[in-house]
């Protein structure tokens, strides 16, 4: 296993990181052990959990399965997305931040994480507060480093100005939706990641799934889909029709190069050297492994323009298409 430091920092990590957001929800403790297991055996050592995930069993599960060799892993988990319905059980403020590390670690069973995520941007808390409170848990030692998910290029920028006003470590990993549908974070979050020295490990390299080819065209999802139990997060996002036509020709031109869809999709990302390593989040041993035979399938130029030909650079799939969750605010009227 070839291990790459994390942007500017010491820390060394496999280039793909096990994601367990299924952990405890669709994925049960048996078939996550496994999966776990096969991880360690590949030399895998990142991996990847969030304080929400499966309401929060998802750390439990994953404190438990590498109790026993804790030092060899890149633990990371999240803080921000809803926990609770409290005002306070949401975001990166003090009260918190302070509380959500102490109840990470508790599930976790261990005394500090590697890396500690701000899981999404909040503009309605100074990030001065955020920052000046993620370097008093890094000097606790509760965690390592930190790192920060679903932030724009020109935020990046400002939490590593504002670290350094206040003599905070700069994050060492930055974690966008990025794909070969997705490819708006080349147009400013991957650049200010390269700019910053920040390395990059992207989520769902599938798409949410459409990626695989399993959804036809004009056709109803398979009911034990994500898309076919109207996730509303797929929904609303990577299930639109220029998405799913692309997946098909992807598919096809991948099992003509002698790889699957998943493969083909997971090496593409990899292939950006801005990327440090590619969350791969399954559901089961056999998709797991399914990702790790990316690691022995190159990309080379015919499949970089195969992809350039139906998704430009900086662009999603669907011209003008914007996440929802994350709403453009470049335009502000009345007072």
């Amino acid at each position: 296993m070839e291990y790459r430091n994390l942007g500017r920092s010491g820390l060394k990590v496999s280039p793909i990181c096990l994601g367990t957001m299924m952990f405890g929800d669709r994925t049960d403790y048996a078939e996550a052990a496994r999966i776990v297991a096969s991880a360690r055996e590949a030399g895998v050592n990142f991996v990847d959990t969030a304080d929400m995930y499966a309401k929060s069993e998802s750390e439990k599960i994953v404190g438990k399965l590498i109790a026993e060799d804790r030092d060899h892993w890149v633990l990371a988990t999240k803080v921000g997305n809803p926990t609770g319905v409290g005002p306070n059980e949401r975001g990166t403020g003090t009260k918190r931040l302070l509380q959500a590390i102490d109840q990470s670690l508790e599930r976790l069973g261990t005394d500090y994480v590697d890396i500690y995520y701000l899981h999404k941007d909040f503009a309605d808390i100074p990030l001065e507060e955020t920052i000046g409170t993620m370097g008093d848990i890094l000097a606790s030692g509760k965690a390592r480093y930190f790192g920060v998910s679903n932030f724009r290029g020109w935020r990046i920028a400002e939490v590593v100005r504002v670290c350094g006003e206040l003599g905070v470590a700069k994050p060492v990993v930055c974690q966008p939706y990025y794909n070969a549908m997705n490819r708006q974070p080349e147009a400013e979050i991957l650049p200010a990641c390269h700019h910053h020295g920040i390395g990059v490990a992207p989520y769902s390299p599938l798409a949410r799934g459409v990626l695989v080819g399993k959804y036809r065209p004009g056709e109803a999802p398979p009911a034990d889909t994500r898309a076919g139990r109207n996730d509303k997060r797929i929904m609303e996002t990577e299930f639109r029709a220029e998405s799913l036509v692309m997946a098909q020709t992807l598919k096809a031109h991948a099992l003509k190069k002698g790889m699957s869809a998943t493969q083909f999709a997971f090496g593409w990302v990899l292939a950006n050297r801005i990327v440090t390593s590619v969350i791969a989040g399954p559901r089961t041993l056999e998709q797991w492994e399914g990702y790790l035979g990316a690691l022995d399938r190159p990309i080379d130029a015919e499949d970089e323009a195969v992809v350039d030909s139906l998704v430009r650079t900086g662009h999603p799939s669907t011209p003008g298409y914007n996440d929802p969750a994350y709403p453009l605010t470049g335009r502000l009227l009345g007072t």
